[in-house]
Formats: C-alpha cells, structure tokens, sequence
C-alpha cells in the first residue's frame, strides 16, 4: 500500500528545486486531456452521423424529433448532473470517479453503437452524458492535484485549448468512420479512448488525498432533470407536430417551467444545491454565464442544420463534409490564442462584446448559402464564426473564474459548464424546431398531387421527401426539397443570430453596470 501513495503524493507535489514540471507530470496531463476530448467529442462527432440515421436502410430511419434527442439527451443529462458528479468527487476521490466515469461511458457507448431502435439510442446517449458529468469535475481538480501553484495555469490553459480540437476533430473523425463503416462506429471508436484513459489513471494520476462529506440534493437534481426535458420535449414535439396549440406540446412547456422554478426556490433554501443559484446574484457572473449559454444556442443549433445542408442540400459524403467544416476549428484556435492579447489592449467587455457579434454575424451569413454557393465563401464565413466563439469563451470563463471568491470557484465552473451545455441544447431543441415548422409549409405545396401516404412520409423532412421522390421518380420534387431546407434553414439561422446577438447585448449591460458601480465604490 505504501507503493501507490507514495507515487500519488510524488505526483501531487513536485520536488520545490524542480524549474518545470516533470515527465509523469505531462503524462498526467495528457490523461486528463484524453478524457476532456472524449467528452467533448460526443458533442460533436454525432452531427455527420445524422443524415445517415435518417436514412431507414443505413442507419435507423430517425425521424427529425428523434434526431434532435439523440443531440440533446446527451447533453441534457451531462448539463444537470455535474455538479453531481462534483460532490462525488470529493467525496469518494477524483480519480476514482474519472474511472467510474469512464467506464459509463464507455459502456454506454457500446450500447449506442449496436441500438436496434432510435429510441435505444436516444437512452444510450443519456447514459453516456451520466459517465461525462463524472469525468468532467475530476479532471480539473486532478490537475490541480498534479501541479503546483507555479506550473497550474499553464496546465488549465493547455487542457482548456484542448477542448477546441473537438469542434474539428469531431466531424472528421466521424467523416472518416462513416466513409469506411457503419453508423454505430461513431460511438465504438470511444472504446480505446477510455482504456487509455483508464490504463494512465491508473498509473499516472494521484489516489484521493482527501475525501470530503458533502450532502446530496436529490430533489433538486430530480427537479431540473424534470424541468429541463419537459421543456425540450415541448419545444422538439411542437416543431415535430408542427402545431404549438396541442394541450401536450404547451402542457410539457409550462409544466416544465413551473418545475424550474420550483427548483430555483428549493435550492435557495439547501445548504448544498445541485445547481448554486446563488451565484447569480453577482451580476457580471450572470452576464457573462447567460452570454455564453446564449452563444451555445447559436453554435449547436447551426452544427444541427449545417450537417443537413452540407450532406442534403450539397450531397456530401460523411468525409467531406467533416474536412467542411474543418476551418471553423482554425478560426476557434485563432480567436482563442489572441484573445488574451486583445482583453490587455481593450479590455474584456469591448473584446468580449465584439466577439459575441462576430460569432452572431457568422451565424447570420448562412442566409446567403443557396444549392449552389460556392464553398470558399462558406469556409470564411465558418473562420469568421469560429475567430468570435474562439475570442470570446476564454475571456468569459476567465471573467467568471474572476468575479468568484476561491471557496466558490468549483461551484461556478459547474455553473458555468451547465450553462454552456443548456444553452446548446435549448439551441438543437428550439432552431431544429424551426427548420421543421418552416420546411413543412415550404414543402406543402409541392406535395398536392402526392398520394396522401406518401405526402405524409414526405412532409417529415428533407430527406423523408428525396425518399418519396426517389421512389415515385418524382426529380422535380427532390429539387423542391433543397430549395425549401434551404429556406428552412434560412429563416432557423436568422433567429440563431438573434439569440447570440442577444448575448453579446447581456454582456456589454452587464459588465457596464458592475464597473459603473465599482467607481462609484471607490469615489466614496
């Protein structure tokens, strides 16, 4: 037994002569990296996937409403359960989370990979994003645990940076897998990430150097589990059914506000909430916590549409349309490496503000993209989107790490990480909705002279459609399918931009109003 903790307490704490951290220190790092990039792979490695699953011969014949759950069942679930995961992990050990994490993970990933149904899938999916809320908390805190005071910024910064990889590492790795294999390899390839994974803790990463008790709120985690899949069940169905007066559709709704806010006042009066609603009585905390919920909107919901356009509209395969979407990553690289630069110069509410309007802007542009728009045009406009994303989510992390006293710095990045992951699935649930509700009344008309089965089958979607024209050889009905998800999108892309301008408008008031009110602190 003396073995192992010796090696953890070398691996916490460093030799004091040592001018740089030391080889099992990095290989410590890349563990913890490996397992962020899991996590956020599956945010992103779906999206290529979800032409083929709506295919009913190649995947699993998803209907649009079953699409957008397999997105958001993942992140709803890693959305309210992370700070969940957080308690567990100080209270039975990080590292011994991140491997109960993991293995969840991977086994759900096998699952996902051979559902028979879109349903098995979707379940799959939220099993999954149970093993990511375990993983994500311990791996910031094991860094902390491996580094010391001296070399911990540069590793946050370099495990944070990581994260950006995702964005284009996602839709070609699961460009790649599609090219060659079957839809369920998107999720098997998740299997020799998390033995790595398990092999380095094991080796590398610090045993728990302490536990600490923390009492478990269940019924908060109950009610905004409830809440939030109330809402987005509404929201999905009412595009879905494409009528928002079904008792159901604004039933589900209300219902699930009520229950938020049930679960707001429950958590005011815990000791230990599952989500600290009382951070957000710092109100640069808030703005910038619901600017970048609301720039999340905007990112997850064009990924959603994009991947149909690219692969519908375009007729991409898998591949290509990952190597697509390649410069968006570029710009998130760039953005993120000068942001820090710009903050110095400018100051974080310029730099923030006019990043969230570059990162709106980019997802504006998308109304100019037709059948037929050449594709240098629409890699600047995904640089541009991704130089605004990339310039403005460091600063505003870091702005929000900043306004935070130290005892509650771990509650806000739960906070902070809840947000962004609500944020992106308020934003597949609300635009996916919209891409629905607007292509059926594009496509309606098209549909006339169509048997009425076979309209039914066609109204669905863009692809339910090209199925029907292709059966009934109806090549002009197939044309009618791109132009009206090209309107679809249009209009899905115009209220994207709304949401994420609407963040960059919460910022700039709220940091305004904080420093106004500093100065006049400081006058007095």
């Amino acid at each position: 037994m003396a073995a192992p903790n010796t090696a953890s307490t070398a691996a916490a704490h460093p030799a004091a002569e040592s001018s740089s951290p030391t080889g099992r220190q990095w290989l410590a790092l890349g563990v913890l990296i490996l397992a962020q990039l899991a996590v956020w792979l599956d945010n992103t490695v779906l999206n290529v996937a979800l032409t083929t699953l709506a295919d009913p011969d190649d995947g699993l014949g998803a209907d649009p409403g079953e699409l957008q759950w397999s997105i958001s069942s993942y992140t709803l679930v890693f959305a309210v359960l992370l700070f969940t995961g957080g308690v567990l992990a100080d209270r039975y050990g990080h590292r011994a989370l991140l491997l109960a994490g993991m293995s969840v993970f991977g086994g759900a990933s096998v699952w996902a990979a051979y559902s028979g149904s879109a349903t098995e899938l979707i379940v799959a999916r939220g099993v999954m994003g149970i093993g990511s809320a375990l993983i994500m908390p311990a791996t910031l805190a094991l860094i902390a645990q491996v580094f010391d005071a001296r070399h911990r910024a540069t590793a946050i910064a370099i495990w944070s940076a990581s994260s950006g990889l995702a964005i284009a590492g996602g839709p070609l790795l699961g460009g790649a897998l599609l090219d060659h294999f079957w839809w369920g390899s998107v999720f098997l390839v998740n299997v020799p990430i998390v033995l790595l994974c398990m092999a380095g803790a094991l080796i590398w990463l610090p045993a728990a150097v302490r536990f600490v008790e923390h009492r478990f709120d269940p019924l908060g985690v109950l009610l905004s589990t409830a809440g939030l899949f109330a809402v987005v069940w509404g929201v999905i169905e009412g595009g879905h059914r494409n009528d928002w007066s079904d008792p159901a559709v604004w039933g589900a709704i209300t219902g699930g506000l009520a229950l938020i806010a049930v679960f707001v006042a429950v958590e005011l009066r815990v000791a230990n909430p599952s989500f600290d609603v009382r951070l957000f009585r710092n109100r640069r905390f808030t703005g910038a916590g619901v600017a970048v919920m609301l720039v999340f909107f905007g990112l997850n919901g064009s990924m959603y549409y994009t991947s149909f356009y690219l692969q519908g509209v375009r007729d991409q395969s898998p591949l290509t349309c990952g190597l697509t979407l390649a410069p968006v990553a570029a710009g998130v690289m760039l953005g993120a490496a000068g942001s820090a630069r710009l903050v110095k110069r400018f100051g974080v509410r310029a730099v923030v503000t006019a990043a969230l309007l570059t990162a709106s802007a980019g997802f504006l542009s998308y109304i100019v993209l037709d059948e037929h728009t050449g594709l240098p045009l629409f890699w600047v406009f995904l640089v541009a989107q991704g130089l605004g994303m990339g310039a403005a989510v460091a600063p505003t992390t870091e702005a929000i790490m900043a306004v935070l006293p130290p005892d509650r710095t771990g509650a806000g990045s739960a906070v902070n990480n809840s947000l962004r992951q609500i944020g992106g699935v308020l934003g597949v649930a609300v635009l996916g909705s919209v891409l629905s509700s607007v292509y059926r009344g594009e496509i309606s008309a098209e549909l006339a002279e169509v048997e009425p089965g076979a309209a039914a089958t066609a109204e669905e979607s863009a692809e339910a459609t090209r199925l029907v024209a292709e059966r009934l050889r109806l090549p002009d009905l197939a044309a009618a399918a791109d132009t009206g998800y090209v309107q679809a999108m249009h209009v899905a892309a115009v209220v994207g931009a709304a949401v994420a301008a609407l963040g960059a408008v919460v910022f700039w008031l709220a940091y305004r109003r904080a420093r106004a009110g500093r100065h006049s602190a400081h006058r007095h």
